[in-house]
């Protein structure tokens, strides 16, 4: 288990890749791509039934730095961490998943799209979030309304989110990094072709960054 902090998780890359993965025999060649592409930090969604076995083949890899994405609830947490996910990642805030992430010290990007929600996070003491689903949740304009009185807050905004548009919602001061899909195509795994994808996702250049 890293000692990282989700601030740290954020600044490995300028994207999370969002994996839905089916198949345990896919983990280590998307992960060993993704890593050698410049791409660390990786979301494997709590979706398919292959999810936990998932976490386990990619924790393997160096470098790696494996989360567990559309974590629901407690028991959910529970078992990422076991099957060595690094950081979680859920699609909302409840009050019994923040408090369970809070209590076993593990980086949470908690998804949220509403100020109460952001708030609601701010009182148990958390300070970065998902911001999802990112698009039709009024996209960049929104977000940049509700960072405003809520400044000290950090945001990686998810859904919807792809090549074209990444560059722009990381330009902003308050946007950490993004998670995105489109770097693993649906499909068979083609290695060359995702650590090409990744390679472009890392180069992205971020607030702050030389451009």
């Amino acid at each position: 288990m890293s000692n990282l902090t989700v601030a740290q998780v954020m600044e490995l890359a300028p994207v999370i890749p969002v994996l839905v993965v089916e198949r345990v025999e896919d983990a280590l060649p998307i992960a060993q791509a993704l890593v050698a592409g410049g791409l660390p930090a990786l979301e494997v969604t709590l979706r398919t039934p292959a999810a936990l076995d998932v976490i386990r083949e990619m924790a393997q890899v160096e470098g790696a730095v494996v989360g567990a994405g559309t974590v629901l609830n407690p028991a959910q947490l529970d078992a990422a961490m076991n099957a060595g996910a690094r950081f979680a990642v859920s699609p909302g805030l409840t009050e019994p998943l923040g408090k369970a992430a809070i209590d076993a010290g593990i980086p949470f990007l908690p998804g949220t799209a509403t100020a109460a929600d952001i708030m609601r996070g701010m009182d148990m003491g958390l300070t970065h979030f998902k911001f999802f689903p990112a698009e039709t949740s009024g996209g960049l304009p929104a977000l940049k309304a509700l960072a405003a009185p809520l400044h000290t807050a950090r945001f990686c905004p998810t859904g919807g989110i792809t090549p074209q548009n990444a560059p722009e919602w990381l330009a902003q001061p308050f946007i950490k990094c993004v998670g995105g899909s489109w770097v693993v195509p649906k499909g068979p795994v083609d290695a060359k072709t995702i650590e090409a994808l990744a390679r472009e996702a890392a180069a992205l250049p971020r607030h702050g960054s030389a451009r």
